[in-house]
């Protein structure tokens, strides 16, 4: 660890990899090269004794990491204007900028091992070079190809969380889902409890549903002359979710609550929020979301 205080600005002027960031080029030096490379922006003021302590940690990494991240300096008492647009409260604020977006941030002057945990889960390693080959391979056709390499790369990296999740969204891709279920059970419990292997728990459920039910063609001729058969539209949208098609899942799952509060104890309400959180921010979202509210209220 780097000892006594590091001013700023004399750091940025020494680093490629320190810069200092104000309203004039927040765009270009932050928003536009988090697109690149990871941004990390550390909100400090002179008079904060925190912040002189986290400075040189800060600076220390960024020199090691030798451009897998960028740390920008912004002055709050200088740049207000930035440290209120971006919600700062409280000195030091750090947040990490990836393709424009504040993606993580810390508050407080957090010791060196704490702050290399807080970017490990960010930089880029060499089992996510890995990752994005074996991707290249799926989408060329070569799942086979894909999930070997991927596989080897999560058993070389496995705390790199990023790696894992790819290898049981590949799974899925291949429509192995017992085997995803499986990895999924192996995972330690705070990795089980992140978005990605939530969204992999929910895709795998709904697999579960459309293997013991019927085609959804033959679904689909029984719904046709039975409108109000609960469990043949239950079954039906869960074809619909693992074919893509989330919009119609969740048509079919709020038929289905709307109409049959009653069935599989409560199970389309239940489908119906996994479906929200496969499909993500859209607007069919949102619609299907106020309705089904609006029933429970």
């Amino acid at each position: 660890m780097l000892h006594g205080l590091i001013s700023p600005t004399r750091a940025a002027m020494q680093s490629p990899h320190i810069i200092e960031a104000t309203a004039q080029n927040f765009a270009s030096e932050v928003l536009e090269r988090s697109t690149q490379v990871p941004v990390l922006v550390d909100f400090w003021a002179d008079w904060c004794a925190p912040c002189r302590t986290l400075m040189p940690i800060l600076a220390q990494l960024a020199e090691q990491c030798d451009g897998s991240f960028v740390l920008a300096k912004v002055n709050t008492e200088e740049q207000q204007e930035l440290a209120l647009h971006f919600g700062v409260r409280s000195l030091p604020t750090v947040k990490l900028f990836r393709d424009g977006e504040v993606v993580d941030e810390f508050m407080g002057a957090l010791p060196e091992a704490q702050v290399r945990q807080f970017l490990d889960a960010h930089l880029e390693r060499q089992s996510d070079r890995l990752l994005a080959q074996a991707r290249a391979l799926a989408e060329a056709g070569d799942l086979d190809g894909a999930l070997a390499q991927v596989a080897a790369a999560r058993d070389e990296d496995p705390e790199n969380l990023r790696v894992v999740t790819g290898y049981l969204e590949l799974l899925l891709m291949a429509r192995r889902f017992e085997t995803a279920e499986a990895e999924l059970k192996t995972l330690p419990a705070n990795q089980q409890e992140t978005e990605p292997a939530k969204r992999v728990a929910a895709t795998v459920g709904f697999a579960r549903i459309a293997a013991g039910a019927a085609p959804l063609a033959d679904l689909d001729s029984t719904l046709a002359a039975e409108p109000d058969n609960s469990e043949a539209r239950y079954a039906a949208a869960a074809h619909r979710v693992l074919q893509g098609d989330y919009e119609q899942a969740m048509h079919d799952l709020f038929e289905v609550f709307k109409r049959d509060r009653q069935f599989g104890e409560d199970a389309a309400r239940k489908a119906l929020v996994s479906v929200f959180q496969l499909a993500g921010d859209s607007d069919a979202v949102t619609d299907y979301r106020r309705k089904m509210f609006a029933l429970l209220h």
